[in-house]
């Protein structure tokens, strides 16, 4: 008797909690549907379409400019150019946050939120008011120029501006914080015991770290990863601003089309982005798991 009580319970509370879950996601998918996916194929049908000298688009469904994009030599650069420069980032924010965000994690100072808060603050400037300041530390009479020219290291002002070297500078100071607060939040969850026992049993700090530590923070490193890389492939305004007209990246390029009323192709050129940033990223993501399982 008892059993077919719960059993009619149960079988009753079941739609009451799926509604109650279908109530909670409803908002969010509404408007995850309504605000990006349906614009998004909205995008994806332009990218089939023709354009014309005295029209923005004429209707039609043609590969053409999925063909014009990587039959021609400059498309396909700017899309290896980003593909490096996000590769570059992605790499040196990693190597850069892991101590950080390791001292972070362990770190039992009473100025531990004070840290972290420190490491926070760079994200409340906006992306155009540090790229101002990287250029006046880059410029040819900038900061770093006039010290090294004043201290004899140098002759002649360092070319640093509008290169590449610039962008990725730029570009890490952004998404720096975004990997250490990842890797920091990882390492917390990390139980100290297991690190104090493979010191106990003779394991150097390097066997450690890649022994102990670096599968067990590979969550974290996955997903801070996942998230500078996508944020690094789709950087606008600092390679406008470090990089200058002649330097370009996916971004840039897209809304150059745009601009040139040219929406077909600049909405191939979009997906072209979209799909080279998920590939990659998923690719990644399964590979560095098989590696850490076996």
């Amino acid at each position: 008797m008892a059993a077919t009580i719960r059993a009619q319970f149960h079988a009753d509370e079941k739609p009451t909690s799926l509604l109650s879950a279908a109530t909670l996601v409803g908002p969010a998918t509404v408007y995850v549907a309504v605000g990006v996916l349906l614009p998004m194929v909205i995008l994806l049908r332009y990218s089939f379409n023709g354009v014309d000298a005295h029209r923005m688009m004429v209707e039609t469904f043609t590969p053409e400019n999925y063909v014009k994009f990587f039959s021609d030599p400059y498309y396909t650069g700017v899309l290896w150019t980003t593909l490096r420069v996000a590769t570059l980032c992605t790499a040196v924010c990693l190597v850069m946050a892991m101590p950080l965000a390791y001292v972070l994690a362990r770190t039992r100072t009473r100025f531990k939120n004070v840290l972290i808060m420190l490491v926070v603050l760079p994200l409340f400037v906006g992306n155009a008011v540090r790229a101002a300041g990287w250029m006046v530390l880059f410029g040819s009479k900038g900061f770093l120029n006039v010290t090294l020219t004043q201290l004899g290291a140098i002759t002649q002002p360092l070319q640093i501006m509008y290169t590449e070297t610039a962008v990725v500078a730029g570009i890490v100071a952004i998404n720096l914080s975004y990997m250490v607060l990842t890797l920091q939040s990882v390492i917390e969850g990390i139980d100290r015991s297991l690190e104090e026992a493979a010191f106990s049993l003779g394991a150097a700090p390097m066997t450690m770290f890649r022994r102990v530590l670096l599968p067990l923070a590979l969550p974290g490193i996955l997903a801070g990863t996942i998230l500078t890389f996508i944020l690094s492939m789709n950087a606008y305004a600092t390679p406008v601003l470090l990089g200058g007209p002649t330097f370009k990246m996916m971004a840039p390029l897209v809304y150059g089309q745009f601009q040139l009323n040219n929406w077909p192709f600049g909405a191939s050129a979009a997906f072209v982005l979209m799909m080279a940033t998920l590939g990659l990223t998923a690719t990644g993501n399964i590979l560095v798991q098989r590696r850490f399982r076996r």
